[in-house]
């Protein structure tokens, strides 16, 4: 099983998702940033290399916000899906085909991978109880 790591970042009530580049696997699905974790190295470690490699930001890696176990045919990876905030740098596309920033609301509008479907569910859900926990 590969470990892979992304990150949940958002900006107000939008968050960043990628699309990968046509020449990968799951070729221009969207997805987080993140990647594969490295021998010796921590999850949290793995995320900031990867936001920096892909975005050329620095993040702070917090709490997980979930995890899910996704089998490919090519591969099984057990996701860990860290909230994460850009402490230095504006996201720039070194590795993706394209970056934007969206609502929970559109997330109907791209194709997602796979792997992230039940974590898109998990975003619509966390924001609707965020905003019926907030004072009118």
């Amino acid at each position: 099983m590969t470990e892979v790591v992304a990150a949940l970042i958002w900006d107000e009530n939008r968050f960043l998702i990628c699309q990968r580049p046509a020449s990968k696997a799951r070729p221009l699905l969207w997805e987080f940033v993140g990647g594969k974790v490295e021998p010796g190295e921590t999850k949290e470690k793995a995320l900031v290399r990867e936001c920096r490699e892909e975005l050329g930001v620095t993040v702070r890696v917090g709490s997980v916000f979930c995890e899910v176990t996704h089998e490919y045919p090519d591969l099984t990876v057990h996701l860990t899906l860290f909230h994460a905030v850009i402490s230095s740098g504006t996201p720039q596309k070194l590795e993706h085909n394209d970056i934007r920033w969206i609502t929970p609301g559109e997330i109907p509008q791209y194709e997602f991978c796979p792997a992230d479907v039940e974590i898109l569910e998990k975003i619509i859900q966390y924001k609707e109880s965020i905003s019926r926990a907030a004072p009118l």
